[in-house]
């Protein structure tokens, strides 16, 4: 099945030899080479492309001749996050592109386009703002925003598209006249496998964010300064990063230190900064603001007993997410072997900034038998993928017909 010879091709492209996990961040070799790949599978079933110039992708299959506007959009990313797994995104691609093959060779009669999108940097691994492509499509954020971000090398966004062959200037791909999409994704978490499930349907996604917390105090020598001298941010980002397991833990909630840069990073000296980012993904919008305020309030407290200070930036925020609950009914009741499950999600997603947007979303789950994810140890049996293929032509089907 074309489903197969696709994963295969894909398997190699951005993989770490060892650690087996992915790197495929955006407007780099292993992200254009990709990009590279779909071209290449739009243009061998003869899909109409079209790309912006950050590189977001559509594919028109339009068998009725109907015209782009008004179509049925599906598809995911292309991009990892750092040492990432295989599925996380491009699962929905080449989930989308068989789906497309699936209804073909079905001779199934379609009334309107359908599209296969890809949005760039939707992880943020690169640029720090998640569903980057998404946002700017959508005008969820703006360009003057965007042209403002720096990687870790200190890269300007705007160069890093440039030096990937792209040309910001060109604009953006028009989600104006979507009338529907659907994003299949692999599960992030058990709760297909605990339901033993192959497939689900998203009902919702948690408000998150991520958060800035730099921590500042004074560099001194390891060795001749006393205990009792010191103004360590360190002391004061591991009792705030402590703080937040308690917080969230106590809550049901989620938070997440996972990336921190020490300043000067020296092994025999006391640091002068300690900047870490904070992850936090909550069932409400209110307990998020609740739960980030008291991780802040506990970090200063402490920052007032180091003799250090405390700043936190909201760098992106993302409210809950409501899928429009009739399409998602529909979509999990109308298949033979029962209905599916219809269970929230708290991983972030492009289908949650089209939502956000206005565009009728639903979300397909496949089910992950590690339940892991963001890591190399992400996995779906293909047997489940092959079911996942199926579910979203059928999807496809009755949404364009």
């Amino acid at each position: 099945m074309s489903f197969e010879r696709m994963w295969r091709d894909l398997a190699p492209v951005g993989r770490d030899a060892a650690s087996g996990g992915y790197f495929r961040q955006p407007w780099t070799g292993a992200e254009s080479e990709l990009r590279a790949w779909f071209g290449e599978e739009a243009a061998a079933r003869e899909l109409d492309v079209e790309v912006d110039g950050l590189g977001n992708t559509i594919a028109w299959w339009d068998p009725a001749g109907a015209g782009r506007r008004g179509g049925v959009l599906t598809g995911s990313h292309l991009d990892s996050v750092l040492d990432g797994g295989a599925y996380d995104g491009p699962l929905g691609v080449v989930s989308a592109l068989a789906a497309v093959d699936v209804l073909r060779s079905r001779g199934e009669a379609v009334a309107s386009p359908i599209g296969i999108g890809v949005f760039v940097e939707e992880e943020g691994s690169r640029f720090g703002l998640a569903c980057l492509g998404s946002r700017l499509a959508t005008g969820a954020t703006t360009w003057d925003r965007a042209r403002e971000l720096r990687d870790r090398d200190g890269t300007w966004l705007p160069d890093a598209v440039s030096a990937a062959g792209l040309d910001p200037s060109r604009g953006l791909v028009d989600l104006s006249g979507i009338t529907a999409f659907v994003e299949l994704h692999v599960e992030q978490g058990r709760d297909l496998v605990d339901r033993g499930a192959a497939i689900g349907v998203a009902s919702e996604i948690w408000p998150h964010g991520r958060y800035r917390f730099d921590f500042r105090g004074e560099a001194n020598h390891a060795g001749t300064t006393r205990m009792e001298d010191r103004r360590d941010p360190m002391l004061t980002y591991a009792m705030t990063a402590l703080a937040a397991n308690k917080q969230a833990r106590t809550a049901g909630q989620r938070a997440t230190f996972g990336r921190v840069e020490v300043t000067p990073n020296g092994t025999n000296a006391v640091p002068s900064q300690v900047t870490a980012w904070l992850d936090a993904r909550c069932d409400s919008d209110a307990t998020l603001a609740a739960l980030v305020g008291d991780i802040e309030r506990q970090g200063t407290d402490r920052a007032g007993r180091d003799g250090t200070h405390l700043a936190v930036t909201a760098e992106s925020v993302s409210g809950a997410v409501r899928f429009d609950a009739g399409l998602a009914q529909r979509i999990a009741a109308d298949h033979e072997g029962g209905d599916w499950p219809v269970i929230p999600t708290q991983a972030g997603h492009d289908a949650g900034i089209l939502s956000a947007a206005g565009i009728p979303t639903a979300m397909l789950f496949v089910r992950n038998p590690t339940g892991v994810s963001h890591s190399p140890e992400e996995s779906a049996d293909t047997a489940d993928c092959l079911v996942g293929v199926q579910a979203l032509a059928d999807t496809l089907a009755r949404l364009a017909s």
